[in-house]
């Protein structure tokens, strides 16, 4: 065995898996250190990876050569997309995975990716020199020296769990916390704080009456996460479930609320707004006669459901007794009660955008150390670690993706410039240019860029190229191709769209928003085979106007990213700036028109118009 290494991952959560295959797909000889070797990529909480913006996320991280995606599609057992009654810029893709399988089938990938080991121990220290990380060493004694050190921690880092009035440690129920490594890293001059997150009640299917609950079943044309053709389509799929808490369920949930640790005042950290727990939805939301509730399946070869949308630290009595007054659950046996985990998390200002810490070199951190919450907000922040993990020991530019070129450089961009006071999650609300940041064109905004670095292989490459230049081809062909009444007219009114009463353009027809690109075109029978474009053309068509208004500022936007605004600029002489942009900007005091653009709140337009102030 050998005790010298390129580069250290500590942490095989969804973040680790990243960084250790990035790192060492690129050739850097890479350990991965983690706990326990049964539980790689572990999903802690929901069986599920995508849905809004972090289907988008998962579609980059594979567009960038990550294997997210990947097993994601291998470990699913439904396929859904999301947003379907919007337009394609803001669907999302989401699968529900089989648990054990996606933690297995990232074994396997780790296990045979070249130039990666794997070792189950618990780092507790981290060796320095001088200003500079070195290397690690383990609970057992092992000392590992590393070029560079990437730090995984996820919810480990002096984890406790609560489950009312009962608290103990640990980072994930049944695993133990690291207790070390936040006061190591105190005593370098990082700053430390406290989040928190929960999961629900694990319940045993065979006790539940699905009778009584709203059947949810997967797409019929599955939409995979990864733009290489790595599969069939499923042959099945299992459904989920909706069900609801009603007034009654409320009060009994209420009747824990003295015994609550988040009320109480035990827990510190402060949990994520968008995916709170169900006393904290009766609290913020006491209006409320009814919350939803999804009823998800663990897997294919279990009978283990998560009750999505009831997360909860109350008494696990309690807990039982409201469980056991939702329709359909009244006899329900729980495999496990829920709780909340709280842990530290460093501010992820001490960050640069390569993810490495400004304050150790060669340190660099991911996951939910950075205080996001999410699967796939984690893997993404891996694999842009171990991608410039891999650069740096090569001396070579960091990979660095901006706001317009990916939902990656938003989240990077939100930790390290505006912190977080909450763990962060995603959404495309967030992301100022999102008609640019579809999902269906995650590999023509990012491959390019793998396959500069390394990360996907030519052939890959060329297959992309290949499939933008038909794309292309066909829209030349809609502009050219005209269609007359007597061949649509009866597919539009039947479609509620306008009948037409000369030739038109095909372009024009498929443009309305009402027209389904790849049926229609089979309806006029025309050659061009489609099928496997049909998504990113007709997002093409339908947002043109869109897109190359927002492509316009994305580069005014660039073209002045260091451009400095006047200590004594009047915001609030700018009546058209949204009254958010207005206050944040007067509250921030950006110096330059690129500190603007990352101020939460403050979108494309506002800046627009701040240029057109400055005479720009």
């Amino acid at each position: 065995m050998e005790f010298s290494y390129d580069v250290i991952v500590v942490g095989a959560g969804h973040a680790g898996c990243e960084a250790a295959h990035a790192s060492a797909k690129l050739g850097k000889k890479t350990l991965l250190i983690t706990f326990d070797l049964e539980k790689i990529a572990a999903m802690s909480c929901n069986p599920s990876v995508g849905g809004v913006a972090k289907g988008q996320i998962v579609r980059e991280i594979d567009a960038l050569g990550g294997m997210m995606g990947i097993i994601a599609d291998r470990s699913a057992v439904q396929f859904r997309m999301l947003n379907r009654s919007k337009g394609p810029a803001v669907w999302s893709p989401r699968a529900q995975s089989d648990r054990r399988l996606y933690s297995t089938l990232w074994r396997q990938n780790l296990e045979n990716t070249e130039n990666l080991f794997l070792f189950q121990d618990n780092v507790v220290d981290l060796i320095f020199n001088d200003s500079s990380v070195v290397g690690v060493i383990t609970q057992m004694g092992f000392q590992f020296e590393s070029k560079v050190v990437i730090l995984t921690a996820g919810t480990f880092l002096n984890g406790k769990i609560h489950i009312g009035e009962i608290s103990f440690d640990g980072g994930r129920m049944g695993d133990r916390s690291n207790y070390t490594l936040s006061e190591k890293l105190r005593n370098k001059g990082f700053i430390v704080n406290k989040l928190k997150t929960g999961t629900p009640v694990r319940i045993d299917s065979r006790s539940i009456d699905f009778s009584k609950l709203i059947e949810q079943k997967g797409d019929n044309d599955p939409q995979f996460f990864s733009f290489t053709n790595h599969m069939q389509p499923p042959t099945k799929q299992l459904s989920c479930w909706i069900a609801y808490t009603d007034h009654k369920v409320h009060q009994i949930l209420r009747k824990g609320f003295d015994r609550s640790p988040l009320f109480k005042g035990i827990i510190q950290g402060v949990g994520p707004r968008y995916c709170p727990s169900i006393e904290d939805k009766l609290k913020k939301f006491a209006d409320k006669d009814r919350h939803q509730l999804f009823l998800e399946p663990e897997g294919w070869n279990t009978t283990e459901f998560y009750l999505n949308g009831f997360s909860s630290s109350l008494p696990w009595e309690v807990q039982l007794e409201a469980l056991h007054n939702i329709q359909g659950f009244e006899n329900a046996h729980i495999f496990r009660p829920g709780y909340a985990i709280e842990y530290d998390f460093f501010d992820p200002t001490q960050l640069k955008p390569s993810l490495e810490t400004k304050l150790v070199n060669n340190l660099f951190f991911a996951g939910q150390i950075n205080g996001t919450t999410g699967y796939e907000e984690a893997a993404a922040q891996g694999l842009i670690a171990g991608i410039n993990a891999a650069l740096k020991i090569d001396k070579k530019n960091p990979l660095i993706l901006k706001r317009n070129q990916a939902y990656i450089g938003v989240l990077i961009d939100d930790l390290i410039y505006k912190g977080v006071n909450e763990p962060y999650r995603m959404f495309t609300s967030r992301a100022e240019f999102r008609i640019l940041l579809r999902h269906d064109n995650a590999d023509e905004r990012l491959t390019p860029f793998a396959y500069k670095i390394g990360m996907v292989d030519e052939k890959r490459y060329r297959e992309m190229i290949s499939k933008y230049r038909r794309i292309e081809e066909f829209i030349a062909f809609a502009k050219d191709k005209s269609v007359k009444p007597e061949e649509i007219n009866e597919y539009l009114t039947q479609n509620h769209s306008s009948s037409i009463s000369q030739s038109t353009k095909l372009i024009k027809i498929l443009s309305r928003p009402e027209i389904n690109l790849g049926k229609f075109i089979k309806l006029l029978n025309i050659s061009e085979n489609i099928d496997d474009i049909s998504l990113e053309a007709e997002s093409r068509i339908k947002y043109q106007a869109y897109i190359e208004k927002e492509k316009l500022e994305a580069e005014k936007i660039e073209k002045f990213h260091d451009l400095f605004i006047p200590d004594n600029f009047d915001f609030d002489a700018i009546q058209n700036l949204s009254t958010e942009a207005r206050q944040k900007l007067k509250k921030i005091k950006p110096k330059t028109i690129g500190e603007a653009i990352s101020i939460s709140g403050v979108n494309p337009s506002d800046i627009i118009i701040i240029l057109m102030i400055l005479g720009r």
